[in-house]
């Protein structure tokens, strides 16, 4: 798609229509995946769009593109960019970088001071937010406000949390501090060299979550998991 001809700006109350179509593709897409962000609702879409944390793309024509939205936590400490989607016609054309970019400008005007973070399972979404600053962090490091932790009980890899004790999951943890981060161009470098590196780390994680889980063959017996060299190596 030619992205030239795509607007990416805050939403206002006249982006309120799309809403539905949203909040029906973040679930789409999180049933694709197999994993996910929390389940939204176009009410809560709309509330962004009111209080002005929210970031929407449009053609030129007002076919929607995309959009993406701010969440705070622990009293503004905390800033998430959630619920960033984009439709299916327009994904790997760049715009999601685009609309990354535009969310987390809005939220360092908005929260100069805040820690921006973020959790995906996504090597993408990875590359994006290292591209603008984020650093590979420990859940220790995130907001411990319980609202947060709640938001992922519609994820189906939320008994894998919980008995993890939220210290680790399928997701990747991802922050940026304002007080102390990497330059967007260290980052760049840095995953550059470092890509094949955190797929195979993404893999030997998944490994280490899953490996107590058995697949049944098609007679419905048990067999034995999967071994690590199969997820460090299946490419």
């Amino acid at each position: 798609m030619d992205n030239q001809n795509i607007i990416i700006r805050v939403a206002t109350a006249i982006d309120k229509v799309y809403s539905k179509t949203i909040t029906d593709e973040m679930e789409s897409s999180a049933k694709a995946r197999g994993t996910g962000i929390a389940k939204r609702n176009p009410e809560y879409v709309e509330k962004k769009i009111d209080e002005g944390k929210a970031v929407i793309a449009l053609t030129d024509k007002n076919e929607w593109v995309g959009f993406c939205y701010i969440e705070t936590w622990s009293h503004g400490e905390y800033v998430a960019n959630s619920g960033l989607i984009v439709a299916p016609a327009f994904r790997k054309s760049g715009v999601a970088k685009s609309i990354k970019q535009k969310i987390f400008n809005l939220s360092r005007e908005q929260y100069p001071d805040a820690k921006i973070f973020g959790l995906t399972t996504g090597l993408a979404v990875m590359k994006i937010n290292s591209d603008l600053g984020y650093e590979p962090v420990t859940y220790s490091e995130l907001t411990q406000d319980e609202a947060f932790w709640a938001g992922c009980k519609s994820c189906v890899n939320y008994d894998i949390l919980m008995s993890k004790e939220r210290k680790n999951c399928m997701c990747t943890a991802m922050l940026y501090d304002p007080k102390d981060h990497y330059e967007p161009e260290e980052t760049k470098e840095f995953f550059k060299r470092k890509s094949k590196v955190l797929e195979r780390l993404q893999r030997i994680k998944q490994w280490r979550l899953l490996k107590t889980f058995q697949r049944k063959d098609s007679n419905g017996k048990s067999s034995k998991p999967r071994s690590f060299f199969h997820f460090l190596f299946n490419f």
